[in-house]
């Protein structure tokens, strides 16, 4: 029994952060397991995603053709990109990590390590998943479409960094946020200063709630040997998180200046900065549940940044 393993920290029935999803009420029984793959069940992640794509529209929305028009439609479509790419990194993520996944008590029960999908059928939902991203891709600009491509090496190494590195968080970032570039140059057609601070912006953002979101497995990962700045930092995990949410808040000032953004997005960075701040002050390091709950009101502060570069443009 997964139970019984001794590496386990935490009982993994106790310690799981499967969810029962919207879609498998609806889906086949034997399609459950595919959802959970996607993580279906934890739309933060695509939450996560998909919001650096709309800062990148929301920046580049007043050089767009069609303005607020044209961004909305790019918007819906980055939408089902990430859901399919979010998807996507997690199977593959799943399918390098299958073995560690099955020592550590949060994704014991995950499809691949419990069982319950094969790693061929992985790779076979692997593909039908990247075929979307790839349809959704081409519809974007020449530019657009190069920029998007480019984050294939990065994307590909991740699962791969905590083996070598106790900065995967670094690695996730640069992945995660590239659609800040793909967003801009969907609509702009180039990359410009601003937008490279907004894209720096974002990885120091990551590098902050995902450091936040490894405390859960830290006991965990000591024992398998899987390294993160959680367990870097350790106890000094704060001070680093006010530099990370520092510089994540210092960078977008710097992009909203160049871009000469209006009064309105001030005001959004102001909020953001006090939202960084209840995370770091109130966060509790040794209590997962807690780790969890400021590592998905993320998805909140992601808002906040979109509403803000948007109100800029008023």
């Amino acid at each position: 029994m997964i139970s019984d393993r001794p590496s386990l920290s935490r009982n993994p029935i106790d310690a799981s952060d499967i969810r029962r999803s919207i879609a498998e009420r609806v889906l086949p029984a034997k399609w459950h397991p595919y959802a959970r793959l996607a993580r279906l069940d934890r739309p933060i992640g695509t939450w996560l995603l998909l919001l650096p794509c709309w800062w990148g529209l929301a920046l580049a929305v007043s050089t767009a053709h069609g303005g607020f028009a044209g961004a909305l439609g790019y918007g819906l479509l980055f939408t089902v990109g990430a859901l399919a790419m979010r998807g996507a990194g997690c199977t593959y993520n799943d399918i390098v990590d299958r073995d560690f996944d099955g020592r550590v008590a949060r994704t014991a029960l995950r499809p691949i390590p419990s069982g319950e999908v094969s790693v061929t059928q992985a790779w076979v939902f692997l593909a039908l998943q990247l075929a979307i991203g790839f349809v959704v891709l081409v519809t974007l600009n020449p530019m657009a479409i190069v920029v998007g491509l480019g984050s294939i090496p990065i994307v590909a190494a991740y699962p791969f960094a905590k083996r070598v590195t106790h900065w995967p968080q670094a690695v996730l970032g640069l992945a995660f946020n590239w659609g800040v570039l793909v967003g801009y140059a969907a609509l702009a057609s180039a990359l410009t200063l601003p937008a490279l601070l907004l894209y720096g912006a974002g990885l120091a953002w990551t590098l902050g709630y995902d450091t936040i979101y490894a405390h859960q497995d830290k006991e965990d990962d000591a024992i398998v040997g899987v390294k993160s700045t959680a367990l870097l930092f350790g106890e000094r995990t704060k001070p680093w998180l006010l530099a990370f949410y520092g510089g994540t808040v210092a960078l977008i000032a710097g992009c909203g200046w160049l871009a000469t953004l209006g009064f309105g997005f001030w005001i959004g960075l102001a909020i953001l900065a006090g939202h960084f701040a209840w995370q770091i002050s109130s966060l509790r390091i040794d209590d997962p549940d807690d780790c969890l709950v400021k590592f998905k009101s993320n998805r909140d502060a992601g808002l906040i940044v979109t509403a803000a570069l948007l109100l800029g443009w008023i």
